[in-house]
């Protein structure tokens, strides 16, 4: 049982990776924002307060690798959402793929793709001036693909839900994209701000993940961030992978 669901998942997962090793442009051009705030937008918040002094690098990668995480997997499930509204996906349920290895394997994907996406920034950031803890990094890739599986897993929910004009899926997502990514202090500390929006990033589990990941790259594996990051991310992994099968067993 075990191993026919382990081929059920590489099946889905070779049909889904496909296009981009096709298509690797595409994989460059899911990356454009990314690569345009590491080259533009960091160096200008080098000498700024809060940022590390001349090099704001330390800071300001891994923010930009939780954004990856917002702008990507969280947009995961639009490829299940052409396929729902066309009826390919259809196809595929009359075959005797598992339903929870359609879903594993998808997720699969999104891993892979993240990984090697974060990899590659923080390979174009060192030239710059970041300077990571290498077991930091691995401990901070690993946090990250936690969180990155539960929002694909999430995402792929909310384009089942979407059926059958997918007007859902994006109305979502765009409400909830900004404010998370706003709210976490990717980009600018949350520190600075008014008490309200502190309030409001307290609740926001984005922003606890973005400290975790901050503390890692810096060698601060023992720091309290890390606990309560990796609790987030564990948290909206476990959360999205429940909801991901029982939606793909139930609802597809």
């Amino acid at each position: 049982m075990t191993r026919q669901f382990l081929r059920d998942v590489a099946t889905v997962f070779v049909r889904e990776v496909a296009p981009v090793s096709r298509a690797p442009v595409l994989l460059f051009l899911a990356m454009v924002q990314p690569l345009l705030l590491l080259f533009l937008f960091g160096p200008m918040l080098a000498g700024a307060q809060g940022f590390g002094g001349g090099a704001p690098w330390q800071w300001f990668v891994p923010g930009i690798l939780i954004m990856m995480c917002l702008t990507g997997p969280m947009m995961a499930g639009y490829s299940m959402l052409i396929e729902l509204m066309g009826g390919s996906l259809e196809r595929m349920l009359v075959t005797p793929l598992n339903r929870t290895a359609m879903l594993v394997g998808r997720v699969l994907k999104e891993f892979v793709i993240l990984l090697v996406q974060a990899v590659l920034i923080i390979g174009l950031a060192l030239p710059l001036g970041f300077r990571p803890s290498p077991a930091g990094v691995l401990a901070g890739l690993a946090l990250l693909i936690v969180f990155g599986t539960g929002l694909g897993a999430l995402s792929f929910v909310l384009a089942i839900a979407s059926r059958p004009d997918g007007n859902l899926f994006w109305g979502v997502t765009q409400m909830l994209l900004f404010p998370l990514m706003l709210l976490s202090g990717v980009l600018l500390p949350t520190d600075y701000g008014p008490a309200w929006l502190r309030t409001a990033a307290a609740f926001n589990p984005v922003s606890y993940i973005v400290e975790a990941e901050r503390a890692l790259f810096a060698g601060r594996a023992v720091d309290l961030a890390v606990l309560y990051g990796a609790l987030s991310a564990c948290a909206v992994g476990a959360v999205g992978l429940a909801l991901g099968t029982r939606a793909v067993r139930r609802g597809i």
